[in-house]
């Protein structure tokens, strides 16, 4: 008996560190969102024609709060610029009860977004409007490429650091720099818009250093296509520079888009030979775009691997 017991005993053991030796790799999957170029669409109504819509930030609100739900992933809700702009509501919360707190920073803030990038359009409200806005969101709204004339320094945050069960993701933000082109100086007086490209060079070599972030994210309102109008890839300050950012700057794992309006989904090598995915929504909250990641963390080295984009 005493020897069946002491058998028993060792059988446990070897289970035990059987159990105790064996690696299993730790996995984190996730699901970046984002929306871009709302145009104020926050509630499924067309105040102008008085009519019923199928999109806006309400419909989107749902399903992001599904995706939450769901327990073997992690979610990132991004914004990529030009929503306080263009609906009566929107217009209301500019410029005539300028006292209350923005309606659309209480519904973005309550939907939890993570970060944002302003566009042209939110601009165009004027400083009054977007700064007070941009002072009433309990996430950063990002520019790397707006700088103060005073200092050169940017005038928004450049960047933000997210982290997802131990995974480090870096979301640059940027915006189009053909605003002088459109909008009056006094506008965005204070502030000089810098070429997408030169910008992202200078910001990734920053956040390598100083965060080594597992996954860097560029949040761009900026459209696709550089040729659009009368220019080229070589132009200055390309009003469209976001593939040109994801070709030419080394880092970058997603590029989202905007601006155009547009829906993307493709994939483009960098000039190091790595595949970025570019992704971009329709406008006024019709789709939104998502990116899935799969991160593997590998314990020889301790770091997080991506093994997997979508």
């Amino acid at each position: 008996m005493i020897k069946l017991k002491t058998k028993l005993c060792l059988f446990s053991l070897i289970i035990i560190v059987l159990f105790s030796t064996t690696s299993f790799a730790q996995t984190v999957k996730i699901k970046l969102i984002e929306t871009s170029d709302v145009h104020g669409a926050i509630f499924p109504y067309d105040f102008q024609n008085d009519t019923t819509t199928n999109s806006s930030l309400a419909q989107v609100h749902t399903y992001v709060n599904g995706e939450r739900r769901k327990a073997d992933q992690e979610v990132i809700l991004l914004d990529n610029g030009d929503i306080i702009q263009g609906d009566p509501a929107v217009y209301y919360f500019n410029y005539e009860d300028t006292v209350s707190k923005h309606l659309y920073a209480d519904v973005m803030n309550m939907m939890g977004y993570d970060a944002a990038t302003i566009g042209n359009h939110d601009v165009e409200t004027g400083h009054p409007v977007y700064d007070r806005f941009r002072n009433q969101l309990t996430f950063p709204w990002l520019a790397a490429n707006a700088v103060k004339t005073s200092n050169n320094e940017p005038y928004f945050e450049p960047y933000t650091i997210l982290e997802k069960k131990g995974v480090k993701i870096a979301v640059l933000g940027l915006i189009t720099p053909a605003i002088p082109n459109w909008l009056p100086a006094h506008i965005w007086e204070g502030i000089v818009f810098e070429d997408m490209i030169e910008s992202a060079k200078k910001w990734v070599a920053i956040i390598e250093e100083k965060e080594t972030p597992d996954l860097l994210i560029g949040l761009f309102h900026s459209g696709v296509d550089y040729t659009y109008g009368t220019v080229t890839a070589d132009t200055y300050k390309n009003e469209n520079a976001s593939q040109l950012v994801a070709k030419n700057v080394p880092g970058f794992d997603v590029v989202f888009v905007g601006h155009d309006h547009a829906a993307w989904n493709f994939n483009v090598a960098n000039t190091a030979g790595d595949s970025v995915l570019i992704l971009g929504p329709l406008s006024r909250a019709k789709t939104v775009a998502v990116a899935n990641i799969t991160m593997e963390f590998n314990e020889e080295t301790g770091n997080w691997n991506k093994i997997n984009s979508s």
